[in-house]
């Protein structure tokens, strides 16, 4: 087996509209300085404004630390559910939240997020911890009147189930969107935003862009989730804001779309969840 390439991919041609990257996480990156160029990089191939999460405490501070040096960015906080039964062992969970609450009143923190429930990393006896920690956050996104974004891995129907149970806040995304079509169509039915990542590239993944074509034009988004999910044809290598052009393009390739009328709605619906840069 030949070893895996972790080399960054070159980028591709730019968009001629601008749209948003609605989810990564920069504070993977190595040095302010990788993160900076990073960020010249994706304005570059026409994606100059992203949202960054941090989804652990020390990565909720950094974003907040970020967005007093990056206009480009907006940011969202949270505890992460793999990580709320983590803390709840140590009896810090209550502790975290808080802080979170207190980290999320900064006027550049526009999301809850990432929060939700994950049955993949997760076992049993962390899922209880894990509902009361999404519920917190649901709480928290509409007492702020922030946007809410959605973890959910292996377990949509005790996510819709709980955001049905606690009356999920106005602006409310499902990050990196992983369910079928009837799926995409529930979504929409109560008024959530689909959010995809490069998976919808991916050979596989023709589930997933069933569920791009069922969902309203005005209720989609387009995110990277870097480092991670890498569009196709570099799967597997480093993912960044600059490669968000591949997925968006195959997106409009599912959907027989215009590309740059699906940029402009892209762009139009981050403002519309996210408010001003």
């Amino acid at each position: 087996m030949s070893p895996r390439d972790t080399s960054r991919p070159p980028a591709p041609p730019p968009l001629a509209v601008p749209v948003v990257d609605n989810h990564t996480h920069l504070d993977c990156e190595s040095s302010p300085a990788e993160v900076a160029a990073l960020l010249a990089a994706a304005t570059a191939a026409g994606v100059p404004r992203s949202v960054q999460i941090g989804c652990d405490l020390p990565a909720a501070r950094w974003t907040v630390e970020a967005l007093e040096r990056h206009p480009q960015l907006l940011g969202g906080v949270a505890i992460h559910p793999n990580e709320a039964p983590l803390l709840a062992e140590r009896g810090e969970l209550d502790a975290a939240l808080a802080e979170i609450r207190a980290l999320a009143a900064h006027p550049r923190v526009r999301v809850v997020g990432e929060t939700g429930l994950d049955a993949f990393r997760t076992g049993p006896e962390g899922r209880a911890v894990q509902e009361r920690s999404f519920r917190a956050h649901v709480a928290m996104a509409k007492e702020l009147g922030l946007a809410l974004q959605i973890h959910d891995r292996d377990a949509h129907e005790d996510v819709l189930r709980v955001l049905a149970e606690e009356g999920a806040p106005e602006r409310t995304v499902f990050h990196c969107f992983s369910g079928d079509a009837a799926m995409a169509r529930t979504c929409a039915d109560a008024g959530y935003y689909l959010s995809f990542a490069g998976t919808v590239t991916f050979k596989n993944a023709e589930p997933l862009r069933e569920a791009l074509r069922a969902a309203p034009r005005d209720r989609i988004m387009v995110e990277t989730d870097a480092p991670y999910l890498t569009p196709v044809p570099h799967r597997g290598r480093p993912n960044a804001g600059y490669l968000v052009p591949l997925t968006v393009r195959s997106m409009a390739a599912t959907l027989g779309a215009d590309l740059d009328e699906l940029c402009a709605q892209l762009a139009a619906t981050a403002e519309a969840v996210y408010g001003p840069w």
